[in-house]
C-alpha cells in the first residue's frame, strides 16, 4: 500500500481540518488553540502578522475581532504522507470590507505520539484584489473538493 494518501489517514485529517474551519469561522479560540502545536517552533504567517511559537499564536487568537470570519471554501486538498504527516491547502473566498477576495491557506500537520495531530506550520494570504477573480475565472475551479 502506498504511503501517500492512505484513505483512513486522509479521512482522519480531513475531519480535523473541518473542526478547524468550524472553529475559525465561529472564533472558537479554545479549539483553535488545541489544534495548533504549542511548541516554540510552530509558525503561523497570517495576512498581516508573522507569529512564532504557541504563545504568540494564542495571544493573536485571543485579541482577534470575532466578526466577519465567514468564508466560502472553494478547493480543499488534503495530502498525507505515512500515518503521521500531512498537508492541507485551501482556496477560499471571503468578503473583506464588502469586497469579495480570494485567499489561500496552507497547513502542515504532524501526529505526535503523545498529543495527536497538531498544526505545526500555517500560512494564509489573499491574492491581490485585481488578480483574484481573474485567476479564479481562468482556472475554472469553483467547486469544493
Amino acid at each position: 500500500m502506498s504511503v501517500v494518501n492512505r484513505p483512513e489517514v486522509v479521512a482522519e485529517l480531513t475531519e480535523l481540518y473541518h473542526q478547524y474551519e468550524a472553529a475559525l469561522t465561529s472564533n472558537d479560540v479554545p479549539t483553535l488553540t488545541r489544534l495548533f502545536w504549542d511548541g516554540p517552533q510552530v509558525v503561523r504567517f497570517g495576512v498581516g502578522e508573522n507569529l512564532y511559537g504557541g504563545e504568540e499564536i494564542k495571544a493573536f487568537r485571543q485579541q482577534r475581532p470575532p466578526t466577519n470570519l465567514a468564508r466560502e471554501m472553494l478547493r480543499l486538498q488534503v495530502v498525507t504522507f505515512g500515518e503521521d504527516c500531512g498537508s492541507v491547502t485551501l482556496e477560499f473566498r471571503r468578503l473583506v470590507n464588502g469586497i469579495p477576495r480570494l485567499g489561500r491557506q496552507s497547513q502542515m500537520w504532524y501526529r505526535f505520539p503523545d498529543i495527536g495531530w497538531k498544526i505545526v506550520s500555517a500560512h494564509v494570504s489573499f491574492l491581490p484584489e485585481d488578480q483574484g477573480e481573474m485567476l479564479r475565472k481562468s482556472c475554472g475551479s469553483t467547486s469544493p473538493t
